[in-house]
């Protein structure tokens, strides 16, 4: 089974595209990550900042937050996920965030536009990863720091591989291949792209993401409702399949119980790295 790039996109810009209003409403799980991931980016008030692979702009608005007298761009290649995000940008009056059409491969931004760079659970999306990183390197200014999250080892991230071990034993192998969400879960290898790629003081930590579910039903419906590609895979199912995935995705999650929900802690790593 081969790669296409170009399919593997357009899935994901589908995926993300018909999950944007539900994605952005689910922001609440994520609300520890994106703080630790802005802490790391080190914001100051005036700064230029651009956030990839952003989806309805949830990290982008929070930076704004953090930027006064700046500027916060959501970049994505999912249109209706941007417009998400412009429609809640524009009912909370935030004046410091704009929205972008932005494949990460091919940035339409000039050399040196940005201070910062985020990427939150995105790198592993990208097919040609290091064109991408060359071009977050291009756009952004000498002394800049990019900062990323990516999904670590899958046995550490139950918040992922419960529901996709469910779909392999239950589904029929796809046919076009898929990239991992954890192709970069060892620190080793992660800091090694971004050095190679030519970032400098590179440093990584790993962050702890626990989110609460009452039910295994809620745990299927927050992972529908975040998966982006393989959401709109999931949406040209037959009813009964969906069903029958959202029941058997308990044996799944079992391990994750805790008293009456279930919480599956999963481990995210951060890493940041500067622009000579």
């Amino acid at each position: 089974m081969s790669f296409d790039p170009a399919r593997f996109k357009r899935e994901e810009r589908a995926g993300y595209n018909l999950i944007a209003a539900r994605y952005a409403a689910g922001s609440d799980l994520r609300a520890g990550l994106n703080a630790a991931l802005l802490d790391a980016g080190d914001l100051r008030p005036g700064q230029y900042v651009l956030d990839l692979a952003s989806g309805p702009g949830i990290l982008a608005r929070e930076a704004a937050g953090r930027i006064a007298g700046g500027l916060a761009v959501a970049g994505d290649i999912a249109e209706l996920a941007l417009r998400e995000g412009q429609l809640r940008a524009q009912e909370e009056k935030n004046g410091c965030i704009g929205f972008a059409a932005a494949d990460a491969e091919r940035l339409c931004f000039p050399d040196g536009a940005f201070d910062r760079i985020l990427c939150g659970l995105g790198l592993m999306f990208f097919p040609d990863v290091p064109r991408a990183l060359a071009e977050m390197k291009r756009v952004l200014r000498p002394g800049g720091r990019v900062v990323f999250s990516v999904w670590g080892e899958a046995a550490r991230v139950p918040l992922v591989s419960c529901a996709l071990q469910c779909i392999r034993r239950i589904l029929p192998p796809p046919k076009a291949e898929r990239l991992s969400p954890f192709r970069f879960g060892q620190p080793a290898l992660l800091r090694q792209t971004l050095e190679a790629a030519g970032f400098t003081d590179v440093e990584l930590h790993a962050h702890t993401l626990s989110c609460a579910f009452a039910s295994s039903q809620d745990y299927w419906q927050a992972f529908r409702d975040l998966a982006g590609g393989a959401a709109a895979g999931l949406s040209r199912l037959p009813a009964e399949t969906l069903e029958r995935l959202g029941r058997e995705v308990a044996q799944e999650l079992a391990p994750c119980r805790q008293g009456e929900g279930y919480v599956p802690e999963s481990e995210v790593l951060i890493a940041a790295g500067r622009r000579v």
